[in-house]
């Protein structure tokens, strides 16, 4: 593939959005003196996207954004207060042991559980989260995702979520609601893929699909129940 013309990178990354990752990631100066992009005659070395097009990941990184991805959740995690799991999805092997898994939600936990902020740069990853009385909320992606469609995925999965808690969205009543939780998360995103981002939607199908009657405890009985009357009337016959 040929490389582009260094023009050409400088409005593909600032148009794209780039520009602020790169500034995010530590790319923001240069020689100790910020940097901004440079005009096409710009000279080369002094501004940020030619010193980044001149580091060795500029080409990989580039190759990233010409061919993008739909795969943009990596993970969706729900912990409790004290850090421990109560809820996580991973959608690729960043972590592919449930001990590297562990390990992970333990670091996020301790980084963010007492910050305000509502996106962090972690372990190469971006990560956004809320809280809600004693849960955190958490929805991780690359380095170089657009936080605002993580934030579009943790703000539906939550405001989901206390709809069909009827606002109590807390440990106990999530924990009496699992089976609606898993529902909402495979409305939401799927394999990474974003499928939804409206939570209104999302609760419409999660009833719908509540209303196929699933085999839970409930319709095992309703079998057993239907089995027992058609032996009664079978020997009444």
């Amino acid at each position: 593939m040929p490389l582009p013309s260094i023009q050409f990178i400088h409005h593909l990354i600032i148009l794209s959005g780039n520009y602020l990752n790169l500034t995010r990631m530590g790319w923001g100066t240069y020689g100790g003196t910020s940097v901004s992009p440079c005009r096409p005659s710009g000279t080369r070395g002094r501004c940020l996207v030619c010193q980044w097009w001149q580091e060795p990941s500029g080409l990989s990184m580039f190759i990233s954004l010409q061919e993008p991805s739909l795969y943009t959740v990596k993970a969706i995690l729900i912990l409790d207060n004290d850090g421990d799991r109560l809820f996580a999805k991973y959608y690729d092997d960043t972590y592919p042991s449930v001990k590297e898994q562990k390990a992970f939600e333990k670091n996020i936990f301790n980084k963010t559980h007492r910050t305000d902020s509502e996106i962090a740069l972690l372990e190469g990853l971006t990560v956004v989260y809320k809280s809600s009385i004693d849960l955190y909320f958490y929805v991780i992606g690359s380095s170089y995702e657009n936080e605002l469609m993580l934030m579009a995925v943790l703000n539906c999965l939550f405001d989901s979520l206390s709809q069909m808690l009827r606002k109590n969205v807390e440990k106990r009543a999530l924990l009496e609601n699992m089976e609606g939780l898993f529902l909402a998360v495979d409305e939401i995103v799927d394999g990474g893929v974003i499928l939804e981002s409206d939570p209104q939607q999302v609760v419409h199908r999660v009833a719908l699909r509540g209303e196929d009657v699933p085999l839970t405890e409930q319709t095992v009985s309703q079998v057993l129940q239907s089995a027992k009357e058609q032996i009664k009337w079978s020997l009444l016959r």
